[in-house]
């Protein structure tokens, strides 16, 4: 499990500092999107303001993940079976270390497991992970707040490429784009949360303070009791409808 200690704080100029955020709202965050669309980078970035723990999920420790994007049929399974297990051990030691007493920011959503399983799975090794799933999830804490980043497939991919880890270098479009689609209506039915949906396609939170001062205004006053949805982009700030 990789848990960062809080920073010191913002190095942006004090003048441009953002209001401060109601952390009594939001003691635990997760940043949520398609692989490449720059989940880790915003976490960092939240926790830092929030000064809060940075949770991030290990990926690179899947040892069946290289085969996987090789050959999904075959090596699926045991690919998310490892995810599954990993995520939920990474959760219990959250809970274990009491670290739900203090803010935390996290680069991934547990329940989002499913996303891939439905993805990938076939029909008796999805009925087999559902029971697994049902039994593990009974037992993770639900965030204050997920944040859902989305971006154009040409922005995800020129990601991927640029951060040049070499377990995705077979990743086929294809595969991305069923992705991209997975989620969307993941998050559409999405309601165990309040959900923040960022469109990035016009936003560089790591270079334009402005562009993350968007989502730190935002979060000074949502989620609230009136709506639990709520989206922001770089042209303009809407508000939905709550779905529960």
């Amino acid at each position: 499990m990789t848990v960062a200690p809080p920073s010191n704080g913002s190095t942006a100029d004090a003048g441009d500092a953002p209001a401060a955020l109601p952390l009594e709202r939001l003691r635990y965050v997760t940043v949520e999107g398609c692989i490449g669309v720059g989940k880790t980078t915003l976490t960092h970035l939240l926790s830092r303001h929030l000064s809060g723990h940075t949770v991030l999920e290990v990926v690179e420790e899947n040892p069946f993940l290289p085969e996987f994007y090789r050959d999904k049929v075959a090596h699926a399974f045991k690919t998310q079976m490892f995810f599954l297990l990993s995520r939920f051990k990474q959760q219990e030691a959250l809970v274990q270390a009491d670290l739900f007493s203090r803010t935390l920011v996290s680069d991934y959503l547990f329940d989002k497991d499913r996303i891939f399983a439905e993805l990938t799975l076939n029909a008796s090794e999805l009925s087999l992970y559902e029971q697994i799933f049902r039994a593990l999830s009974s037992k993770v804490r639900s965030p204050d707040l997920v944040v859902y980043l989305h971006a154009p497939m040409e922005v995800i991919l020129e990601r991927i490429e640029r951060r040049g880890r070499s377990f995705e270098k077979d990743i086929d479009r294809g595969y991305l784009e069923a992705l991209v689609e997975a989620y969307g209506r993941f998050f559409r039915t999405f309601d165990a949360a309040p959900v923040l949906t960022i469109d990035t396609a016009d936003l560089n939170f790591p270079e334009n303070e402005r562009d993350l001062d968007v989502v730190l205004r935002t979060l000074s006053s949502f989620p609230n009791e009136r709506a639990r949805r709520h989206l922001v982009t770089g042209e303009r700030d809407q508000r939905q409808p709550s779905l529960v």
